[in-house]
This record gives structure tokens, C-alpha cells and sequence, in this order.
């Protein structure tokens, strides 16, 4: 009959180790199958792949257990994030001084941040790994998983935390809306002439913000988002003509290029799940929903997921309800689908503020940035509201470990 679960993670990436972790030490029992083992840690490279960890995670991965061991690898904190208008020059900066935090968030790379939690998730008794795994197919009716190796699992929940092009959302068949920007991202490490940073920046031209990621020493991170015919151009060049156009198309504050470590594109989309929950199932991080990632919130968005559902069916579990019944999975959906159309709306609406427009709305543009950088009120709540710090959160990015950062 095959092995008999609880909860069965589809995905084993950041949000479903996330997820795992958050069901640790309870009566469930829980499997994570995913395909590919983490990458191990290379103290003398980095991943290409980074993300802008705010507190609000940081506050789950400590309480999770995970968080010692990325700090331990590698991590770089910033305490300001500045953005401004390329056109018309004005800008907003903010400060974590200002709100009495020792950091705005960290800058971690994607595979520390899989690596220490799947180290976790391995402590715990009551979580199975498997990998190398994948499913090939998902009876939702009878609640079976078979692998592709031909084992057969039961579970009374299945979570989809297997990225955009979700199987398991797929196999439930609900729809996906998706929206193509139009729009490229090149993403480049380099080594640039800069002392070491503790501040993020964005600048917006008509073709499409340019940010800088600080990362240790003089490394950093740089994407640069533009038309794909622009940014092939740019990933077909050699490292020594591409650190030129970085140079020559990045402003002064960058300050120069030694060198480009490695490099990739993506395109930039925007979509959503008609919905997170069926009776048995869930889904969770990028199977749910994908933002531009301009304002650098997609992973932090599937961290609360996973940290909402843990909770939900975890008090579900304890007061003897049944974990996949639609009645126990809708409260998550509620939840977590309104907190996220919030900032799904907040980065649609940056985008095209910041598109290319007619001289009054440029100067609307601008007066906004100024006011928010003058505002003390607004300038240290939207601080907050970036960092995770405030809205509907899940309990376990409410609490603030005792743990040293």
C-alpha cells in the first residue's frame, strides 16, 4: 500500500523547506520530495541566485532553527535602500536607524538559504527527504503520490511548493493567470571598485530599474532589467565588454567594474492561482503567485505562505480536524490570497508609475518619491511594510527570537 503520510511537500526549494521546518516537532509526519540535493556550500563562489531576505523571514528562519547556519555561510545586512528617478532625479532614501532596527533585511543567496534549511529539516523526526525524487503522478482523488521510481505514498494533504510551472497545480488543473512584462532581466555578480555596502539601490529609466545588491567585500549583485532583444545583447557579450556596458550603463554610484563573475537572464512575469486550496490540497510560494521582482518580495511572499499554512493546519491537527478538508485549508487561502494581492497591487503599481509618461506625471512621479522621503511617518511605514514588519503576519514572524542577529 505504500508508506502513509500527513503532509506530503511537492518541492524541497526555500519555501518547501520553510514549510517542513515549520511542521517540525508535531504529531505530523511529514515527506518532502524533491529532485535535486542542495548545492553544497563553495566558500570561494557564489550563487548567482540572491535574495532580499526582510526581517519578517529573517524572524521565521530563526525560530525555525535555520538562520545560524546562513549567517554562519554568508550573508550581507543592509541599513538603507535608496531609489530614485532617472528622468527626474528625485528620490527617496530609508534608513533602518530611523525605526530603531539594526538592519533593513539581508542579502543571502538562494542556495545558503535552501542548504540551511533542508540541514534542519533533516534533524527532525518527524520529516522523510526524499531526494533524489519526483513525482509522477498525483492521484487527488484516493490521495496518492507514485514516484518515479514507482513508490506509492499515501497522505491526507498534498502542498504544491514546486515554483511557477507547478505540476501540482497543474494535476488539480487550476487555472493560472499569467501576465509576460515584456521586459528582461539580466542578472549579473561582479566585482565592482566599491568598499564594502550596507545600502540597496534602484534606479528607474524608461527601459527599466537597474538595483544594486551589495553582497561581502567588494562583491555585489546587479540586475538590470530592459527589452529582451537588449538584454541577449548584453549576455552574449565577453566578460570584458559586458563589465563596459554595466559601466557605461549604470550610474556614477557604482562606481566601476573589476570584474563579472557570472552572469544570466530571466523574463519578468506577473501571475496568480485562481486558487491556493482544493480539499487535500495547497499550494504554496510560486505556485500560488509570481510578482515582478523589481521590489525583491517573491520569496519573502512564499516564506509567509509557508509559515501561514504550517500554522493553520498545525492548529487544525490539534484540535483533531481533519488537515485536507477545504473547511481547514480555506482560512489559509483567505489569509494569505489578500496579503498578497496587496503587494501584488503595490508592485504593479510601481512599475507603471515609473514607465515612461508625459512631463506632468513625471512631475507627479517625482514629488511623490520627495514626499516620501520627507515624511517621516510615511517614509518609516513603508520601511516597516518592507521588512515584513507589519500586516496580517503569521505568529512565527511576529516573535522576535532572542537570538543574536
Amino acid at each position: 500500500m505504500g508508506e502513509s503520510y500527513d503532509v506530503a511537500v511537492i518541492g524541497g526549494g526555500m519555501v518547501g523547506a520553510t514549510l517542513a521546518c515549520a511542521l517540525g516537532d508535531t504529531p505530523l509526519h511529514v515527506v518532502v520530495i524533491e529532485n535535486q540535493e542542495p548545492a553544497p556550500f563553495d566558500p570561494s563562489g557564489y550563487d548567482l541566485r540572491v535574495s532580499a531576505i526582510t526581517r519578517g523571514s529573517q524572524r521565521i528562519f530563526q525560530a525555525l532553527g535555520g538562520w545560524k547556519n546562513m549567517i554562519a555561510r554568508r550573508a550581507c545586512a543592509f541599513r538603507r535602500m535608496r531609489v530614485w528617478d532617472g528622468e527626474g532625479g528625485a528620490a527617496a532614501e530609508f534608513n533602518s536607524a530611523d525605526i530603531a532596527e539594526p538592519c533593513l533585511g539581508h542579502i543571502i543567496e538562494n542556495s545558503v538559504i535552501q542548504l540551511a534549511l533542508v540541514e534542519r529539516l533533516r534533524e527532525l523526526p518527524n520529516v522523510d527527504w526524499l531526494c533524489p525524487a519526483a513525482p509522477q503522478h498525483l492521484d487527488m482523488q484516493r490521495m496518492r503520490v507514485t514516484l518515479n521510481d514507482g513508490r506509492v505514498l499515501r497522505t491526507r494533504l498534498i502542498v504544491g511548493a514546486d515554483g511557477a510551472r507547478s505540476r501540482v497545480r497543474d494535476s488539480a488543473a487550476i487555472a493560472w493567470h499569467c501576465h509576460d512584462y515584456r521586459q528582461h532581466a539580466l542578472v549579473a555578480a561582479v566585482n565592482t571598485q566599491l568598499p564594502p555596502q550596507d545600502i540597496t539601490w534602484q534606479r528607474h529609466v524608461p527601459s527599466g530599474p537597474q538595483a544594486f545588491l551589495p553582497l561581502q567585500g567588494r562583491r555585489a549583485s546587479l540586475v538590470w532589467y530592459h527589452t529582451p532583444e537588449e538584454v541577449q545583447r548584453l549576455c552574449s557579450l565577453d566578460e570584458h565588454a559586458l563589465a563596459g556596458a554595466l559601466e557605461a550603463g549604470y550610474p556614477p554610484e557604482l562606481n566601476g567594474v573589476d570584474s563579472v563573475i557570472a552572469r544570466s537572464s530571466f523574463p519578468t512575469l506577473r501571475g496568480y492561482a485562481e486558487h491556493y486550496v482544493q480539499p487535500g490540497l495547497a499550494l504554496v510560494g510560486d505556485a500560488a503567485h509570481v510578482i515582478h521582482p523589481h521590489i525583491g518580495q517573491g520569496v519573502n511572499l512564499g516564506i509567509l505562505d509557508a509559515a501561514a499554512l504550517a500554522e493553520v493546519i498545525v492548529g487544525a491537527a490539534r484540535k483533531g480536524k481533519d488537515i485536507g478538508a477545504l473547511a481547514t485549508l480555506r482560512p489559509y487561502e483567505r489569509w494569505r490570497r489578500a496579503s498578497n494581492f496587496v503587494l501584488m497591487g503595490f508592485s504593479e503599481a510601481i512599475f507603471h508609475a515609473f514607465a515612461p509618461r508625459p512631463l506632468p506625471l513625471r512631475a507627479a512621479r517625482a514629488a511623490a518619491l520627495a514626499f516620501a522621503d520627507r515624511f517621516g511617518p510615511l517614509n518609516q511605514f513603508c520601511m516597516r511594510y518592507a521588512m515584513g514588519l507589519v500586516g496580517d503576519l503569521p505568529r512565527l514572524a511576529q516573535e522576535i527570537p532572542s537570538e543574536s542577529l
